[in-house]
């Protein structure tokens, strides 16, 4: 066999012999380890309470249920450490200002303390992938997928050629950048590129610099084309990165975005939101909807999600995939019926107790929400 020659990606052999973590059973997990990667960047090490391992794939994410102040809130992570290692899963956070759990994990969370949290989840990743070449594009806090996917051809010693290109603000903010550059000289298969728009105040950047565009791209990896790609960071930035490949002329069927992002609607719900609009001259149903910590109580189309309505209305609520998968937008229905097609993101015995996930319920009669 030619060794010159990549062989696919894989997540690895699952071990016999273990005994898997099961949230049905047991959704506390308990915090092993708090590392801080930077200034504003902090790695939470994470384990079940009994003798169980974790079963997952690298890109995947999981929702976690935080008690703040007496209130519940649930967020979505990715994990960022591979499943080449299931005893403990890590993720890992920014600091955002104004964030309620970002700076109760920075400020609160210690070795010790535990939290909820529900079974991996998502369908951003590589496992399964027949494919050789990789590029891997990220920017701030959307390294944690691609670094997981990294960590595992690493532990694996998998000969898949990976372009890891990371954009930070400046050589401080790189998160994994002494990981990253430790495997990539061990690993000559992986290959990380960071890109900084400014210096640090006791580091001068010496690397590529500026913002990463069409010439960046071409310097740094000349057969991107040839690559699958994945990408994932703040809004802005996934944006302009996928303006540049859609002019490049990139088949852009083998690229992959990822992002949890908390305020903007995704396009399926703009469209939602357009139809139901319409309907409203028609004959078609119209709910109320009454929100009880809000004191709100807003209209709902047939057909438009409760999420969606909330939002049309100007109801913050949160949430994150808008496909039933995280549980970030779960609720407590305490009247009424809704539609609910989800996709794994809530539990049955969540439903009986009234629970709902509103990104994917439509009403079926008016509801009254504790939101």
């Amino acid at each position: 066999m030619d060794a010159s020659a990549p062989k696919p990606a894989t997540a690895g052999p699952v071990p016999t012999g273990y005994f898997r973590w099961e949230p049905e059973e047991d959704d506390v997990l308990i915090c092993r380890a708090v590392r801080n990667e930077t200034h504003d960047v902090k790695t939470f090490v994470l384990a079940p309470r009994q003798d169980r391992q974790f079963e997952f794939v690298s890109g995947q994410f999981m929702t976690f249920e935080f008690e703040i102040n007496g209130e519940t809130i649930q967020r979505c992570y990715t994990i960022s450490s591979p499943p080449t290692r299931r005893d403990t899963v890590t993720i890992t956070v920014k600091r955002v200002p104004g964030g309620p759990v970002s700076n109760w994990l920075h400020d609160e969370f210690q070795p010790g303390m535990m939290l909820k949290a529900t079974v991996p989840m998502g369908e951003f990743t590589w496992s399964g992938m027949q494919d050789t070449k990789y590029l891997f594009l990220s920017g701030g806090s959307g390294i944690t997928p691609m670094m997981a996917m990294t960590r595992a051809a690493y532990d694996l010693a998998l000969i898949s050629d990976i372009e890891f290109v990371h954009a930070a603000r400046s050589p401080d903010d790189i998160i994994f950048r002494d990981e990253l550059s430790f495997m990539g000289r061990r690993n000559h298969w992986i290959k990380p590129t960071f890109i900084c728009e400014k210096d640090s105040p006791f580091e001068r950047w010496s690397g590529i610099r500026g913002r990463f565009d069409h010439a960046k791209l071409q310097v740094i990896c000349p057969d991107f084309k040839e690559r699958v790609v994945f990408v994932c960071g703040p809004a802005p930035f996934m944006k302009a990165v996928r303006e540049l490949f859609v002019e490049a002329g990139f088949d852009m069927s083998r690229y992959h975005q990822e992002s949890f992002n908390f305020e903007s609607f995704t396009e399926e719900a703009q469209e939602q939101i357009a139809e139901a609009t319409e309907a409203i001259t028609t004959d078609v149903k119209v709910f109320q909807l009454e929100f009880t910590k809000t004191g709100r109580t807003v209209e709902c189309p047939e057909g438009l999600t409760v999420l969606e309505a909330a939002r049309r209305a100007g109801i913050r609520v949160p949430s994150s995939c808008s496909k039933g998968l995280c549980g970030t937008c779960k609720s407590k229905l305490t009247s009424g019926s809704v539609e609910m097609k989800h996709g794994g993101g809530i539990r049955q015995r969540e439903i009986d107790a009234g629970m709902a996930l509103l990104c994917c319920s439509r009403p079926k009669s008016d509801l009254v929400i504790e939101r």
